[in-house]
């Protein structure tokens, strides 16, 4: 394999000096050539290259798949095997984490993950390992974990077409963030999974700024779908037509392909089991979005109305509800109050607004019921045999990145919340715990200044003051509450963080627009946020009357997705918890879920704003590096130890090491076992003993006891199964052997019985007309079975015998070419010679051949001097043949123990043409009294005669049975092919022809005859024929 050629220093730990300007440099020179990936210990850092790497194949799998960091050039197929193999070997949860801001290459990085834990997962699809045994995998299990690990690859391309869309900074931006868990069984199998979504930004269904998408799934299905679906769903292929696509003003983008991915989504959907009907809904449902953004109000006497019926009648037909409903819904509300209901018209304004709010659940209800038809496809198997063993997982973050937009809203402050609470994990997990846990182990430690997040993420989630909770403040005070009140409250609580600002807090500020904007101080820089719509979105307010008006959609699936549709108009419902705080709380879930696993980090780098695969943006790529601390990490790393550990559990993972500590250490407390251990491995300069563990410096050293660990369990799995095996063995001995004897016993029972029946049976045999063949054979016992087929063979030689022994032994090669014969022609031929003796050598004697003298000199001359003669003649005849010039010749013919010769019927000399018997394919005959036969050869030129005979003989038997004995005695015992036929198929000059036989008054001997293309065989009107079983005389054969 022709690797990538390393430039630079492949982990930033190894750098001779740590600061940002050595840091910046080794980056950017692997970087531009090639190398987009560096360690930071375990920490991969991935430089986005904008452009296709061919680095992800199966040879660069292989080259990764079970190795160690250090072994391989950094690459982010290292991390995800090095979470792989911790998961399986320690049967520990693990994650990785990959951030990083917006257009970085978080999402293409969590697909190669993905594939790459598929690639390397369930490789050996018949067997498995398990100790030192080989166990074979059900096909079911097979199946199910290739399905498992298709379905979490194919749910990327639905996920990616409804949840990703073009913004200004990405053409491929994931606007949900995404947690998978993947479960794997004992034996490191997926065995299935389950995917958390969290905010979708589902405001970009109404509204895109200029330069961007809505999301790729509208584009998608007005570029892929056939017309006549198309039509179907009232739709054109112009982006332009929709209110919804057309604000961005790009609806192509140059590295997206939407034709091709709607055909990859579709095929994914297959994959994911999704129904036909759930597929209609689903296009259905997009479909009725682009025609309600199309949507128009007018006013006409005070009374809100909608413009163009016609497009409201599109939404109602597609969304399956009434058109009637759907224009109360949108045109006016029900309000419900002290048991009181009555109806309110909406504005103009409240209209529009219920219109997108209604547009923007609709998507984001579909979204979800995505989400949950994906997780019940790949939902963990709960039955069987999976219940008997404990199953681990690798979760897989894959989260919207930082971002900072011209106009940053709502959506921008939850996103960029999200990665302040993903920095402080960072911090917590690889800045500051660590630090802390080397002073409270008494670790000799030299600390290090990072910047701490925390204060931040208190601004944004504080109980009482923070952002979120000043928001939920003002959404729940009764009246007229505004944004720009709510802007005043915030500057009112938050005017003395250092971290928040607004123009009204510092008046010199220009950038700041006055009671519009706010600025708070991300980790990742200053971030300003237009306060318009924060208080509406964080509401997240759609009325009743569009659920219920969903819920009796006629389309059950659509139904299902609106179940609290089903309240009463006068039903009072709970007051539901709002947009923030419901991201709010998820945030913290998923970083309590996060810290209980053990992570591995993905850190992504934007290398420029242009999207060029050779820029490189030395100040963005600086500030992102800050922000990040990365450089910090490196001080962290270089400083810190990669491994630690308790030592009682150290001691129960690596005491079979030392033989002093094996199988139980009795001298000493774990601390003294575990620095036993170290010191006979001679690894004990590499680390430091701790109050509780035991602290690992390097990687290698880690490596080097889990190598010595691997070395060693196999012989102690063998010693264990040695054992239990002996135990099992010595029992099924004591109870084979007493089952033996009792069989035993049985068995000569059994065998006695019968022999006295068989015995009784076959008493009178000698006597019997057919030597007992009609005695019917008992059906012997199962134990027996081989015994009574010695003895049926046995009883059968002594038939044969008693049959036998009344013919001449000279006779008997004559009934063994009879018998022969007779199994070949299985009564098609009524008449065949059996009842003659036959003589074989016809024209040997003077009877036959008057010039039997001349025939036997020639036949002596034609032994020595052909090698294709053989030793002795089977067969001979005068014969007439027929031959592929549709002319007759009178010929003899010699058949020998090797081949059929064909000779001069007066002289007897050897014509040249000379038939092997192993080159005989078939042989042909009639079921009538006729001496025709075709011998059929593979040459094209098939032997066709008819024998002469004297009184009538019939010797066509006699031919087929010693060309039959003799084939299968040199074909090593096949059985040659004979057809009997009323009309024969033959082959002359290399032409198919059929010989018909014919039955005329006016031939006087067997004739041949040209019919056409094919043959007539002419025979006298007394000849017999056979047809249906009669013998019969036919003037028409």
């Amino acid at each position: 394999m022709a690797t990538q050629k390393e430039v630079g220093v492949g982990d930033f730990v190894l750098l001779d000096k740590i600061d940002i300007d050595h840091f910046m440099h080794n980056l950017e020179i692997r970087f531009k050539n090639g190398n987009i990936y560096t360690y930071i210990g375990e920490v991969c850092v991935s430089v986005n290259p904008y452009k296709q790497m061919p680095i992800y194949g199966a040879v660069y799998v292989d080259q990764y798949k079970g190795r160690e960091l250090f072994e391989n050039p950094p690459h982010i197929f290292a991390i995800a095997d090095a979470s792989y193999k911790v998961m399986r070997q320690q049967a520990r949860d693990t994650c990785i984490v990959i951030s990083g801001e917006s257009g970085s290459g978080k999402t293409e990085a969590s697909k190669i993950i993905m594939k790459y834990i598929a690639a390397v997962t369930n490789q050996d699809l018949d067997m498995y390992k398990f100790g030192s045994g080989v166990f074979k995998r059900s096909a079911g299990g097979q199946q199910e974990i290739e399905r498992v690990k298709n379905v979490l690859i194919q749910s990327n391309a639905v996920l990616e077409a409804f949840g990703n869309a073009k913004t200004n900074r990405n053409d491929n931006s994931s606007r949900f963030g995404k947690y998978m868990d993947i479960h794997f069984d004992f034996k490191g199998d997926p065995i299935g999974g389950h995917i958390n979504k969290y905010l979708l930004e589902k405001s970009r269904v109404v509204y895109q700024q200029s330069g961007e998408r809505n999301f790729h799934c509208f584009y998608q299905l007005l570029v892929g779908v056939d017309n006549d679906v198309l039509k179907k769903l009232r739709l054109s292929r112009k982006s332009e037509d929709y209110h919804y696509m057309s604000q961005g003003n790009s609806s192509t983008v140059n590295t997206v392909d939407d034709r091709k991915d709607f055909k990859e989504v579709t095929s994914s959907l297959a994959t994911l089991q999704f129904a036909k009907d759930e597929v209609d809904t689903l296009w259905r449902i997009v479909a009725a979005v682009l025609h309600l953004g199309n949507v128009q109000f007018t006013t006409d006497e005070d009374k809100i109305q909608v413009k163009d019926t016609t497009v409201s009648q599109n939404v109602a037909d597609l969304l399956r509800v009434t058109h009637d409903e759907l224009k109360k819904a949108l045109c006016e509300r029900v309000i419900a109050a002290h048991g009181d209901i009555m109806r309110k018209e909406h504005t103009e304004t409240q209209a529009f607004y219920g219109r997108d709010a209604l547009a923007k659940a609709i998507f984001d209800r579909l979204f979800t019921w995505l989400v949950d038809k994906i997780n019940k496809a790949i939902a963990v198997d709960k039955s069987g045999e999976r219940k008997l063993f404990r199953s681990s997982l690798i979760g897989v973050l894959d989260i919207y990145g930082f971002e900072i937009f011209d106009n940053n809203s709502f959506e921008q402050f939850c996103i960029n919340y999200c990665n302040e609470k993903l920095q402080q994990l960072f911090i917590e997990l690889v800045l500051k715990q660590e630090q802390e846990e080397y002073n409270r182990e008494g670790i000799e430690w030299q600390h290090i200044d990072y910047f701490n997040n925390q204060i931040i993420c208190d601004l944004v989630e504080a109980q009482h003051k923070g952002v979120i909770a000043i928001l939920d403040e003002a959404c729940l005070n009764v009246g007229k509450i505004t944004d720009e009140m709510l802007l005043e409250a915030m500057d009112g609580k938050l005017k003395c963080h250092k971290h928040y600002s607004s123009r009204q807090l510092k008046p010199a500020d220009k950038e700041l627009r006055h009671k519009i904007d706010f600025r708070i101080t991300h980790y990742a820089g200053d971030v300003v946020y237009c306060i318009k719509n924060f208080l509406d979105k964080n509401r997240d307010t759609l009325f009743q009357d569009f659920k219920r008006l969903l819920y009796h959609s006629s389309d059950p699936n659509l139904k299902n997705m609106w179940p609290e549709g089903a309240q009463s108009i006068s039903e009072i419902t709970k007051r539901p918890v709002t947009a923030g705080t419901a991201f709010k709380n998820s945030m913290l879930a998923l970083v309590q879920n996060l810290q209980s696993k053990e992570p591995h980090y993905v850190r992504c780098v934007k290398p420029n704003e242009i999207k060029s695969p050779v820029a490189f943006d030395e100040e963005r790529v600086r500030h992102q590096v800050s922000y990040l601390g990365l450089v910090e990490n490196v001080r962290v790393r270089r400083a810190g130890f990669a491994y630690r550990q308790r030592y009682d559990r150290f001691m129960k993972r690596y005491k079979m090491i030392s033989h002093y500590t094996w199988p139980n250490f009795r001298k000493g407390t774990d601390k003294d076992g575990t620095k036993v251990i170290m010191d006979e491995t001679k690894l004990s300069s590499d680390v430091k003993y701790g109050i509780t563990k035991i602290f690992v410096r390097s990687p290698r050293t880690l490596f080097a006891l889990e190598n010595r660990r691997n070395e060693l369990i196999p012989s102690i799995v063998t010693l264990i199964q040695k054992t239990w095996r002996g135990y099992v063995a010595r029992q099924n001995y004591k109870r084979m052997k007493a089952a033996y004897y009792i069989m035993q016993a049985y068995r000569r029972y059994k065998l006695r019985a019968y022999i006295a029946t068989l015995s009784q049976r076959f008493a009178n045999a000698k006597k019997m007309r057919d030597y007992g063949k009609s005695v019917k054979w008992m059906a012997p016992p199962l134990p027996l079975r081989k015994t009574v087929s010695t003895l049926r063979a046995i009883f059968r030689r002594w038939h044969a015998y008693m049959v036998l022994r009344k013919i001449p032994r000279d006779e008997w090669p004559q009934m063994k070419l009879k018998v022969t014969a007779a199994a070949a022609l299985k009564a098609r031929r009524p008449y065949w010679g059996q009842a003659r003796k036959w003589e074989g050598n016809y024209l040997s004697a003077p009877a036959e051949n008057p010039s039997c003298t001349l025939f036997n000199e020639s036949v002596n001359n034609l032994r020595n001097t052909s090698e294709r003669f053989g030793t002795r003649v089977l067969f001979s005849s005068f014969v007439t043949k027929f031959n592929r010039f549709n002319k007759m010749a009178e010929r003899a013919m010699l058949v020998t123990d090797r081949s059929i010769h064909k000779l001069c019927s007066r002289k007897f000399k050897s014509l040249k043409e000379v038939m092997d018997l192993d080159a005989i394919t078939g042989v042909s005959v009639s079921p009538g009294q006729d001496q025709l036969i075709a011998i059929h050869s593979g040459t094209g030129n098939d032997f066709v005669v008819s024998l002469h005979t004297e009184k009538r003989q019939d010797r066509i038997g006699e031919l087929v049975g010693v060309l039959v004995a003799r084939y299968y005695e040199i074909s090593n015992g096949k059985e040659l092919p004979v057809v009997v036929n009323r009309s024969l198929n033959c082959s002359l000059g290399n032409k198919r022809r059929t010989i018909s036989i014919q039955v005329q008054a006016d031939v006087q001997k067997p004739t041949f005859k040209k019919n056409g293309a094919d043959i007539a065989y002419l025979l006298p009107s007394d000849y017999a024929v056979v047809e249906n079983g009669n013998t019969q005389i036919k003037s028409n054969y």
